[in-house]
């Protein structure tokens, strides 16, 4: 029983450190990455729909993103969507499908993007303080010989400590991949 609360709090660790990377893929760095759009909401037929779930995103040149419709009706309101989004794309639109190049950025932008990359760190960091705490307190309610109790407690602190280290490591490689020009 003990170690399955060390197995379970690095499963969650895990997934708070996948999540993390998830987020830090929703960052553009200048190159055209279809990831960008994940959170992009369609208005369809009255339902807000995930871009990817209405058109295939493609990658045909290094800064440019071509969204094909299932649906050409949709390109309006695929259009409307990106813009509404607030990533700074300027999408048009071919009648067919929506092109989307993408501007090289500007020094402030890097540092802006550089600022949220480093929110995105602290936030999976906080995650995993949370899941650290949650750990502990399910070790003191198994009710161990407090030998014990130290040695798992310290054990959930170096999954803490790793998982840190893999978080500031995605991180420097994020940072690195925004200065590069």
């Amino acid at each position: 029983m003990n170690n399955d609360i060390i197995n379970a709090t690095e499963e969650k660790m895990k997934k708070a450190l996948e999540a993390t990377e998830k987020k830090f893929l929703t960052i553009r760095a200048g190159r055209a990455n279809p990831a960008t759009l994940d959170g992009v909401n369609v208005e369809y037929y009255g339902v807000a729909t995930p871009l990817k779930q209405l058109a295939t995103i493609s990658v045909p040149e290094a800064r440019q993103l071509l969204i094909k419709p299932f649906d050409k009706t949709s390109i309006p309101a695929i259009e409307k969507a990106i813009f509404e989004a607030n990533l700074g794309y300027t999408p048009s639109n071919d009648g067919e499908a929506v092109r989307i190049s993408i501007p090289p950025l500007t020094e402030e932008r890097r540092k802006e993007l550089i600022k949220q990359v480093k929110a995105i760190s602290e936030e999976g960091k906080v995650s995993l303080r949370n899941i650290r705490h949650e750990a502990i307190n399910e070790i003191e309610r198994s009710e161990l010989p407090e030998d014990v109790e130290k040695a798992k407690n310290n054990e959930v602190q170096n999954l803490v400590n790793e998982y840190n280290k893999l978080i500031e490591a995605k991180l420097k490689e994020k940072e690195q991949e925004l200065l590069t020009v």
